[in-house]
């Protein structure tokens, strides 16, 4: 009996396909694949429970189908505050690439924080608010049939005069709101709701960001498709502040990116590289004054679209997390830099204070 289990054990350490995790045996999660709900749920608690120093879960609202909307909270715990980044997936339900980055990006930094020195350090000063899939509702829908699997917006319904279900939840945050790019129609796929912030899952995000907005400094917001980093605002007539260092923080995240399996991703306002939009979370979050604020338009350029082949999603998430590290790193250094700068530059007077009087005082 003993010689059976430690084979079965051994063929399972071998294999590296499943493992025994409080007595019970576990296939290991495949991230060359595309997840249900119910797995990328079960997935986060395992994560959770196999990360318990590092890893944390927040529910932080409820869907209209009253699903548990759920982040994963990733940072090294320390005694004095942290900034923090935040990255959602699946806002749009068939855009199955997104919440496949974000496992990828899960297991990447998990992976790497004790054994490379700047990730270790990106956790000390940074916890990752992580949302694998923001809406919920749309994206089990998705998988429910072939008929389903290219629908996009949330599931609430429509006007009284209307029997269309959903709301494009990128139209919806209270960031000049049915201004352009907009649907008035519940049927259309950017129907912008009722008013603005009529759906549970944009109040969710948007009571998150309030009370985390001092600490927030970088907001990703992944989508699919079209290869490109979209910087705010999408009204062609409105640009953020700090306009021209997004841009450049941008463009060299897209060279990292092509750095990795050559693919071409372009940078710019949603006006200039694709359309004019209201109502976007990204434009929402650089409204409230996070400064660094991307939306990332993952492959393909159109030959596959939403339907991308399972065969593309380890080089489409390897390509992604480079550009993604790339804004983060460049974030943290500014952040954390400009910060010792100004603890220097108000000690400083104070130290040579206190050591001229001590030299006075001889």
């Amino acid at each position: 009996m003993l010689g059976s289990v430690i084979s079965a054990v051994m063929l399972l350490v071998l294999t590296g396909q499943d493992r025994i995790v409080g007595g019970l045996e576990h296939k290991a999660h495949d991230y060359n694949k595309y997840h249900t709900m119910d797995e990328i749920s079960a997935w986060m608690s395992q994560i959770e429970r196999e990360n318990p120093d590092v890893v944390s879960s927040i529910i932080y609202g409820h869907t209209y189908e009253k699903r548990s909307i759920t982040l994963l909270k990733i940072g090294i715990n320390s005694t004095t505050p942290k900034k923090a980044v935040w990255i959602d997936c699946g806002i749009h339900a068939r855009e199955w690439i997104a919440p496949a980055f974000c496992q990828y990006f899960v297991k990447e930094i998990l992976g790497s924080y004790k054994t490379d020195s700047k990730m270790n350090l990106l956790l000390k000063n940074l916890d990752f608010f992580i949302t694998p899939v923001l809406n919920m509702d749309g994206y089990i829908y998705s998988w429910k049939d072939n008929t389903t699997r290219l629908w996009r917006k949330s599931r609430s319904p429509g006007t009284a005069d209307c029997e269309c279900f959903g709301t494009d939840l990128n139209r919806n945050f209270y960031a000049n709101w049915g201004m352009v790019g907009i649907s008035r129609n519940c049927c259309s796929e950017i129907y912008n709701g009722k008013t603005a912030l009529s759906e549970p899952e944009a109040v969710a995000v948007t009571d998150f960001l309030g009370a985390h907005q001092n600490a927030i400094v970088c907001y990703l917001t992944i989508h699919s498709y079209g290869q490109l980093i979209l910087v705010p605002y999408g009204h062609p007539n409105i640009s953020a502040p700090n306009y021209n260092e997004l841009m450049e923080v941008g463009l060299a995240a897209a060279k990292a990116i092509k750095a990795v399996h050559g693919k071409d991703y372009r940078v710019g306002s949603s006006p200039d590289v694709l359309y004019p939009n209201s109502g976007s979370s990204r434009d929402f979050a650089r409204l409230i004054g996070i400064p660094y604020s991307f939306t990332f338009e993952l492959r393909d350029k159109g030959e596959y679209s939403f339907l991308l082949p399972e065969d593309q999603i380890q080089p489409t998430c390897q390509e992604a997390y480079q550009g993604a590290m790339s804004i983060i790193n460049y974030v943290h250094d500014k952040t954390f830099t400009s910060s010792a700068i100004t603890l220097t530059a108000v000690l400083w007077p104070t130290l040579m204070g206190l050591w001229i009087s001590s030299i006075n005082g001889f």
